[in-house]
């Protein structure tokens, strides 16, 4: 990249990470599932272990609920949800 092509580039806009957030959203997140969903299988489906294999998806199903939440933005009515059951 040359000097001149980054000028360019810097005075067309302002950088933002909008594309990697989709791209990580995409492709990222879905990668990483079908992963854990085939260590999954490789470590306790082969042995028979099928309680520790479904102790373990119980920490994935929180882990992904934890990502939807950070992903739809929904932390804050869940704050809000959350001290309304202490203020009333």
């Amino acid at each position: 990249m040359t000097a001149s092509s980054l000028i360019h580039y810097t005075a067309a806009g302002t950088p933002s990470t909008n594309n990697i957030q989709t791209w990580i959203t995409g492709n990222l997140i879905p990668l990483l599932l079908l992963a854990v969903a085939l260590l999954l299988l490789w470590l306790g489906g082969g042995k028979g272990d099928n309680a520790g294999v479904m102790r373990r998806l119980g920490g994935v199903i929180v882990a992904l609920a934890i990502i939807g939440i950070a992903l739809t933005g929904a932390g804050v009515d869940i704050g809000k949800w959350l001290a309304g059951l202490f203020t009333g």
